[in-house]
């Protein structure tokens, strides 16, 4: 079982306000594969430049994702339905130089408040804590597909689990637990089997605010479901429009 930290934030009423996302990203190739930069730099000393430039994307892609993050994460059925809202938190950093450079994440699921409470008595929010994959030279090579566009502040990402999905919904609501409990009304949980998840994310021009839409596809290739996490970067109350359904 993840390990649990407690603290406490006070979301006042969403004010929705639109986000200043740009609304298309150019078609070309974006980000180039690590391997094949350093089979070329081995081949020709000229290329080694853009060796140093796929290192220098990959650290933008890192600095862009740094920070503490407050936000909400949203599940919506495969066709557009509205099925859980959770608060969220997440930190990230990262370390090493170069090609040893790696992307640490933790996040945090807010847990539902106890059915029981004292009366007059305010609880604490609590917290369960979750550590992230790295993200480092290796693991692009290997496991993701990243498409990084430094000029628009975007991305999209491709890998074959969907691990810390199904974590957020196991320990952000009242589901299904590894005892195979039955999971809660309206929640759905990922496929146990390999599924393809595709992240794409879209930063604000205006403030350090992003929006990640995730599509899950079970091993069939059908969209199983969606999910969208709305974020600000700093610890500061979150204030962004509410989601509901999607028609």
């Amino acid at each position: 079982m993840a390990s649990i930290c407690y603290s406490c934030i006070v979301f006042p009423s969403p004010s929705p306000k639109p986000f200043s996302f740009l609304p298309k990203l150019p078609h070309s190739n974006p980000f180039p594969s690590f391997r094949t930069s350093r089979l070329r730099a081995a081949n020709s000393a000229p290329v080694q430049e853009q060796h140093y430039m796929s290192i220098d994307n990959l650290r933008q892609f890192f600095d862009l994702n740094s920070g503490k993050w407050t936000g909400s994460f949203h599940q919506f059925d495969g066709n557009g339905n509205l099925l859980q809202k959770i608060s969220t938190r997440l930190s990230a950093s990262c370390y090493g130089e170069d090609e040893l450079i790696s992307l640490i994440q933790t996040l945090y699921i807010e847990q539902p408040q106890s059915s029981t409470s004292i009366s007059g008595h305010d609880e604490e929010a609590e917290w369960a804590e979750y550590k992230i994959k790295e993200t480092n030279m290796f693991t692009v090579d290997k496991y993701q597909q990243i498409g990084f566009f430094p000029n628009e502040r975007a991305f999209s990402l491709r890998y074959q689990t969907a691990g810390m999905l199904e974590t957020v919904l196991r320990q952000g609501v009242l589901g299904e637990d590894d005892t195979g409990e039955e999971s809660p009304k309206n929640v759905k949980l990922p496929s146990r089997q390999p599924s393809i998840v595709c992240e794409n994310c879209l930063y604000s021009q205006a403030k350090d605010r992003r929006a990640r839409a995730f599509h899950i596809m079970d091993p069939k290739g059908f969209v199983d479901m969606l999910l969208i996490f709305l974020e600000d970067r700093g610890d500061g109350p979150l204030v962004h429009p509410s989601l509901g359904n999607i028609i």
